[in-house]
């Protein structure tokens, strides 16, 4: 019976470190499209620049039920958007149709 429970606990803690990496090499992934598509040049995780930083989009979408599919539409459809310093242009659109690598950097923002 202990053996057991030692595998049990040796697969939890296997399982755990497992998902620990895939959600690093999901986040390396998000990241690489986010600079492949230049939104690092509007954007900062932390600090504003010529948009909005990431923290502060997750601040307004966190937690609220339309949250990820705001972001979603944001990236695909290029609304007309207001910048930081008052001006207006066309949101750039993001160069993927895969709708997991779109859910993957709409998650990757709400988790800032």
């Amino acid at each position: 019976m202990k053996s057991i429970i030692k595998l049990s606990a040796l697969l939890l803690l296997a399982s755990s470190a497992l998902a620990s990496v895939n959600a690093y090499a999901d986040d390396a992934e998000t990241e690489a499209l986010l600079r492949k598509n230049g939104c690092f040049k509007c954007h900062a995780v932390d600090k504003t620049k010529k948009g909005p930083s990431y923290k502060k989009v997750a601040g307004k979408y966190k937690g609220k039920a339309d949250g990820e599919e705001h972001i979603v539409k944001q990236i695909t459809s290029g609304p007309t958007v207001k910048l930081e310093d008052g001006t207006e242009e066309e949101h750039k659109i993001i160069d993927t149709k895969d709708p997991a690598k779109l859910k993957s950097v709409a998650q990757w923002i709400l988790t800032r």
